[in-house]
């Protein structure tokens, strides 16, 4: 299984989702995307878009001012 990490945070939507989407494409299934994202548009969007691509959302946590969410391809 492999981990990877995106960080998202100065990013804006819709460049948020496609970022993840061509990295969650580049990883093999089972693979683990941990991606550090903001609050607000961000986190209501992103784990939302990725489990409609078929992906599983495994966790979210706040961390300070940013969030970690944690996808399964």
């Amino acid at each position: 299984m492999t981990e990877s990490f995106l960080d998202i945070t100065h990013e804006v939507c819709p460049m948020t989702f496609v970022l993840v989407k061509l990295r969650l494409e580049t990883l093999s299934p089972g693979s683990r995307l941990t991606i550090r994202l903001n609050g607000g548009e961000p986190l209501a969007n992103i784990p939302r878009s990725v489990q409609e691509e078929g992906w599983r959302v495994e966790s979210v946590m706040e961390e300070g001012p940013h969030y970690t969410l944690v996808v399964v391809r």
